[in-house]
């Protein structure tokens, strides 16, 4: 056949297959002669204020199985407390708990709850003041009012990667249930390990119901050497900021763009971590952003952990500390053009009770020169730290 017939025959083809296909929403004829409307395709649940039950005060009795994954039924209990509070009006969240137990010690963390609008899915991260650092997320959703979350760990016995599981029940009641879980055998089944019942206390998140550990105390009465774990301290209440973007990093472009907006700081831990909220506009953009900031005690270093209200998930720590009043803290990452992988550089200078300087630059020759690309000036405001932003 002519080729041109052959091209010409198929357009003619694929013509009739799209005019005799009904469109969405229009009647479809069925075999016998009656017709059923079409029906439009569900729109997806937007979960973004699932974890709404979990603001305010809560009393948590934890259980905790000793040794997963050995055929342990070794269990230890724990008595504590949580507070819970909004980031972005609810789209993310922050938990604080602390727990003691006379056999299980005692144990300080946070879990940071981002969601992502584009997947209708949250990703959870956990954290300890032992660690300093957050773990991979916990990423799922809710459905019917019970949540699932999942992710691949370190976490079997001699360090084997496994998979995780966490499941939130009851979150309708005063009382939610909240189980972590881990599977050796790719999902075929589940052994729970970590059982948390909480109960309310107080529908607000008050800031005194996380009390300051005895650990803490004592770290803090022994500082021998130098400990950086109050190096953001100036940076708590609330600021207001002017910020300068560069729009292409590493491109040659000297075109930046301005914004001013507020900057509030809180303490988490009594300052050993923190939690800082960032929204700036400009009259074509808006930024809303986070930074969880965790202290490593052994290290005595900081991870930076920023992340988007756009995109419900942190970035890669950026790990540095403070040297005589100055913080250099630095990553790896996709950020340059093509996303080739560069040295990130985060800078904290000048600071003075009531003013900071921060500057965030690239490097894509290992740090022999770098572009600031993110400057901003904060000066110090009314003091709203505790209070929603």
């Amino acid at each position: 056949m002519n080729i041109k017939k052959h091209i010409r025959a198929t357009v003619i083809v694929c013509s009739l297959v799209v005019v005799l296909r009904p469109f969405p929403g229009l009647a479809q004829h069925n075999s016998d002669g009656s017709t059923t409307s079409a029906q439009p395709a569900p729109a997806q649940r937007d979960g973004q204020h699932d974890f709404d039950f979990e603001f305010g005060t809560w009393k948590i009795h934890l259980k905790r199985l000793l040794h997963p994954l050995t055929d342990s039924t070794t269990w230890v209990e724990f008595e504590g407390t949580s507070v819970t509070r909004k980031v972005w009006g609810g789209r993310a969240d922050l938990e604080e708990f602390e727990t003691d137990s006379p056999v299980g010690g005692h144990i300080e963390g946070l879990t940071l709850r981002l969601y992502n609008p584009q997947t209708h899915q949250w990703s959870l991260y956990w954290g300890t003041s032992k660690s300093g650092t957050l773990g991979a997320p916990t990423i799922g959703e809710f459905k019917d009012g019970h949540g699932e979350f999942y992710d691949t760990e370190p976490s079997g016995p001699n360090g084997r990667s496994i998979l995780v599981r966490y499941i939130w029940s009851k979150t309708d009641t005063d009382s939610p249930h909240f189980e972590q879980s881990f599977s050796g055998d790719g999902g075929k089944t589940w052994e729970v390990n970590w059982i948390t019942d909480q109960t309310r206390t107080n529908d607000e998140a008050d800031p005194a119901a996380v009390p300051q550990s005895s650990e803490a105390m004592k770290s803090q009465s022994q500082q021998a050497a130098r400990d950086g774990q109050h190096d953001f301290d100036f940076l708590f209440g609330t600021w207001n900021v002017h910020l300068k973007k560069l729009l292409a990093p590493l491109t040659g472009s000297y075109t930046w763009v301005e914004f001013e907006g507020t900057s509030v700081a809180r303490k988490v831990w009594s300052g050993r971590a923190n939690l800082n909220e960032l929204e700036a506009d400009r009259p074509t953009g808006h930024i809303e952003g986070l930074t969880l900031r965790l202290y490593a005690p052994q290290s005595h270093q900081w991870s930076l952990y920023w992340a988007t209200s756009k995109g419900g998930g942190a970035d890669v720590p950026t790990v540095g500390e403070f040297k005589n009043g100055r913080g250099e803290f630095f990553d790896t990452e996709a950020v340059g053009p093509n996303h080739r992988a560069v040295l990130v550089r985060y800078v904290w200078s000048d600071v003075t009770p009531n003013s900071v300087h921060f500057e965030q630059a690239f490097s894509d020759d290992g740090g022999k020169t770098w572009e600031a690309n993110w400057i901003s000036d904060q000066t110090r405001g009314k003091d709203e730290s505790d209070k929603a932003h």
